[in-house]
């Protein structure tokens, strides 16, 4: 499998990030590690994962994809062969990106995950109520103090990434390493119009999330077809016109490369020029293989596909 050193770091990822988001909430812990096994066995070795997930399941209470992973760092004793990523500030028990809450989640999960290290740190979101230099100055005591080895962004905007690296620079603090916001076939004004400018800038690249649009641009939703699935309700959004249009055309790409359409929906993210590889989740080993194909598209097909 063909290895991205993801710019600004020395993290040699595979092609795609798998999504930590269903583990421990749509696939148990069985599956997600028949999921995790397939996955390395395959050549991927970048896991993407949060301390929120999966808080908004009935029951649960958010650190559930960090223990499953844990566990299965634990018990296959991999945890040097993979790269891994994990988030702080959305989680309702340890909210926002204060000094104190980030050293506190920081601990939290390093707990779960079984792991001394966290590879990339992402601040979920942007607290605007905290200030940059807090929050950077905390992930610089994470950073020097060997818990995590890249601090990086989530939904930010070009703006505030401008200014954390501004402040980084003027107090030699940790910069943000890698953006992490939405961004597929369908979703694109936002990541087109105010990211790439930004990371083109700084030189760093996007690791963007919902590469599958929750799962639309896998091909399994069809006019008049029911789908059975929690995920379901998060495609409304995409079933018109334009999403059925897409589909036909990720079709054609897909039967002329004979590969899934998946592959060329996460292939047409892997291929934007700031882009370092897209992430996307699989419940089951059947979803996974969908997804784990590397196909290189033309000039011509990544025009197609929006066009």
């Amino acid at each position: 499998m063909t290895k991205h050193t993801l710019a600004s770091t020395n993290l040699h990822v595979s092609h795609l990030c798998l999504g930590g988001n269903v583990f421990g909430w749509s696939a148990d812990q069985g599956q997600s590690h028949q999921v995790l096994d397939a996955f390395a066995d395959l050549g991927g070795n970048f896991i993407d994962t949060a301390d929120v997930y999966s808080e908004w399941a009935p029951g649960h209470i958010g650190g559930e994809s960090e223990t499953v992973l844990g566990n299965w760092f634990a018990s296959r004793k991999n945890r040097g062969e993979i790269i891994l990523a994990t988030k702080v500030s959305k989680l309702s028990t340890r909210p926002g990106l204060s000094r104190a809450n980030i050293i506190a989640a920081c601990d939290d999960s390093l707990r779960r995950l079984k792991s001394d290290v966290i590879d990339l740190y992402y601040a979920h979101d942007d607290d605007q109520t905290t200030p940059l230099e807090e929050t950077l100055a905390a992930f610089t005591e994470l950073r020097d103090a060997g818990k995590i080895r890249y601090a990086a962004a989530s939904n930010y905007t070009g703006a505030r990434l401008l200014e954390a690296s501004k402040i980084s620079k003027a107090n030699g603090l940790i910069e943000y390493s890698a953006l992490q916001n939405h961004y597929n076939l369908l979703v694109r004004s936002d990541y087109e119009n105010d990211s790439v400018e930004t990371l083109t800038t700084l030189g760093i690249e996007g690791v963007p999330y919902f590469g599958l649009a929750r799962g639309f641009l896998s091909g399994k939703y069809r006019p008049g077809v029911s789908i059975e699935s929690v995920r379901a309700g998060g495609v409304t959004d995409y079933t018109n016109d334009h999403g059925w249009a897409t589909l036909e055309k990720l079709d054609q790409v897909a039967a002329n490369h004979g590969t899934t359409v998946s592959a060329v929906a996460l292939a047409w993210v892997r291929q934007q020029s700031t882009v370092a590889v897209p992430i996307a989740s699989a419940r089951t080993v059947e979803q996974l293989r969908e997804i784990m194909p590397e196909v290189t598209l033309t000039t011509d097909e990544l025009s197609f596909l929006i066009g």
